[in-house]
């Protein structure tokens, strides 16, 4: 058995199985470390993948080289392109999947990854000399070496379980939590906390009466995660159900308020704000009359459906009792109620941009023990963390992405800059250049820097320079093409657009809200037929190019001048506190986090714009 490797990932996570592929596929000697083999990448929570940004951010993953997307398309069993009715800087792709298919289309992808080794074990300690980590120590008393260690510890950093007055150690149902790390790290000088999250229960498809409730189906179209083309959708295609609670369910989870652990004191530390408990939603929203509720499918092969809106740590007869009040639900059985779970994290101004830590060389952290939720917004991280532990293993640039560039940028430049005081959780309205930002543009903006430090493989990268070289040629076409005057008026009156005063080129017809490519294409015929051949995706890319290319360029703008105060870097150990023309909170948040560079600085909370002006001046400026 070998036990000494360039990287070792802990935790077979979202976070863990996409730090320990990127980084043994860029040739890194990795060993992934996780409690229990059968439960790689699990899906802790809801059965999807995707949502509102979250849907961004792995397509971001995907044209990357990650492996999200293409596990969740081969594993998908219903898709939907949510927020159509919005622009396309909103568009963000969703997915449920198969929950028991994702797992295993994670255990293919890292059985089949070159340089990957997985050891089934926990994790106790790191082994640390001189400020630098050089492996870990495993319950079984194995000492593992490496140059670089990535922590993925999810909610098992002492995790705690709360159903009720009922408290269970564990970092999720039926499996331990995990002690050490934490302890240690505190001792070494890190800064941590607690934090909460919950989940609802888990019912039985054979006790729903899915014909009292709304049915929603998925889209159609071509749409998926992967930008490869090789990778499809398998599984038979299900649909969810809506259905709602009523004031007879809000008076039953009422009653047992006083044995909430979110009530009585139980549970201190901080829960998401934007996903509440159905207890705190009763509390908070007294006057709401209904909550909405989405029941989702666990598999196409399982009885096994997941209560979406009604996350709880009440007591499970009381859970119970409130199901049983909802349409649709009057006969309810239960595989397992619903709990919360405490566990551990820590400050994430403690890191770099890289994910490594500022305390230990070589240590990175990625997804939930940096404060954040979210399958998404792990495995993002892990990916970057991942990434940069091969690189100071062997060599390279660091790999950092600016705020323009991706929302996994935006996550990791807010962890680092502003850091956390509830799990952190995307938002489109979170990144300022989100019409950059795209679902359909992830590998205009990333793939070719992914291929050129050795992630991105040679097929994904001749796939985007095809996609590339289509769109340039389209968009060409279209502003060289006139349609005459007269030609089409009937069809632009039926749309509600104006007949043509004279020769109008199709780029500018395309400028007009009602008109569509498709649609033009339907009564143009030298663009029907120009339209032959080309992939639906790039259609729309070419659409959204012209249709949004001056909000486009005005970002383009606004993230330039961004750009020119990260270049402008500051001095490794800058004394602040000698800067008496600072404010006070300035220099004691400039102290703590250690910005790079002006912009950073400005990012962070407290640092005002005489602040950054002072920096500036101090910097040579």
């Amino acid at each position: 058995m070998y036990f000494k490797y360039d990287v070792i990932v802990v935790g077979a996570g979202h976070a863990g199985c996409e730090a320990a592929s990127a980084a043994a596929r860029m040739g890194s000697k990795t060993m992934l470390i996780t409690m229990d083999m059968n439960k790689i990448a699990q899906m802790s929570c809801n059965p999807a993948v995707g949502g509102i940004a979250k849907g961004q951010i792995v397509r971001e993953i995907d044209a990357l080289g990650g492996q999200m997307g293409i596990v969740t398309d081969r594993s998908a069993i219903q898709y939907r392109l949510l927020n159509q009715s919005k622009g396309p800087a909103m568009w963000s792709p969703r997915s449920q999947s198969d929950r028991k298919r994702f797992i295993e289309e994670w255990v293919k992808v890292l059985s089949h990854t070159e340089n990957l080794n997985i050891w089934q074990d926990i994790v106790t300690g790191l082994i640390i000399k001189d400020n630098k980590v050089c492996g870990v120590k495993t319950a079984l008393g194995i000492e593992m070496k490496a140059d670089a260690v990535v922590l993925t510890n999810g909610t098992f950093l002492n995790g705690l379980m709360h159903c009720g007055k009922t408290q269970i150690a564990g970092g999720r149902i039926s499996e331990p939590a995990s002690y050490g790390i934490t302890e240690q790290l505190v001792e070494l000088g890190f800064r941590s906390d607690r934090m909460k999250t919950g989940t609802p229960a888990r019912i039985d498809a054979r006790s729903i009466h899915f014909d009292e409730m709304v049915r929603q189906d998925g889209d159609n179209d071509w749409h998926q995660f992967s930008y490869l083309n090789t990778v499809k959708r398998e599984l038979k295609q299900m649909p969810c159900w809506i259905t709602y609670t009523n004031a007879q369910t809000h008076e039953a989870l009422r009653s047992g308020l006083a044995d909430s652990p979110l009530f009585n004191g139980q549970i201190k530390s901080i829960g998401p704000r934007y996903c509440p408990s159905i207890e705190t939603k009763i509390v908070t929203f007294a006057e709401k009359d209904a909550h909405q509720l989405f029941l989702e499918p666990e598999g196409v092969d399982s009885n096994e459906y997941y209560v979406n809106g009604f996350s709880s740590s009440l007591p499970w007869q009381v859970q119970l009792a409130g199901l049983k009040t909802v349409k649709g639900l009057e006969d309810v059985v239960l595989y397992r109620p619903g709990y919360a779970i405490e566990y551990d994290f820590f400050d994430p101004t403690q890191l770099h941009h890289t994910l490594e830590t500022k305390q230990i060389k070589n240590l990175f952290f990625a997804g939930q023990i940096n404060g954040t939720t979210g399958y998404e917004e792990a495995a993002g991280q892990g990916l970057v963390a991942g990434v940069n532990a091969h690189l100071n293993v062997h060599g390279g640039t660091p790999f950092t992405m600016g705020r323009d560039e991706s929302y996994i940028g935006v996550l990791i430049d807010d962890l680092v800059n502003k850091g956390v005081d509830e799990p952190y959780r995307m938002f489109t309205s979170r990144a300022e250049y989100r019409i950059l930002l795209r679902q359909d543009n992830a590998d205009e903006r990333l793939t070719k820097k992914s291929y050129e430090m050795g992630l991105a493989d040679r097929t994904r990268y001749d796939l985007w320079c095809q996609k590339e070289k289509a769109c340039s040629d389209f968009i060409g076409f279209m502003q060289q093409t006139v349609v005459r005057k007269g030609s089409i008026d009937g069809w632009l009156e039926s749309i509600g657009s104006s007949a043509l005063h004279e020769g109008c080129k199709i780029c500018d017809l395309i400028l007009r809200p009602q008109v569509t490519i498709q649609g033009l294409g339907n009564v143009v015929p030298e663009l029907k037929a120009r339209m032959e051949g080309l992939s639906e995706e790039v259609v729309e890319s070419c659409e959204i190019q012209i249709k949004y290319a001056g909000y486009i360029k005005r970002e383009q703008n606004e993230a330039a001048k961004l750009q020119r105060l990260d270049q402008i870097r500051i001095p490794d150990g800058f004394n602040y506190e000698e800067i008496q023309s600072l404010s006070t909170e300035a220099r004691q948040k400039l102290s703590r986090i250690r910005p790079k560079s002006i912009g950073e600085a400005q990012r962070i909370p407290g640092v005002s714009p005489n602040d950054v002006s002072v920096l500036l001046v101090l910097m040579g400026r």
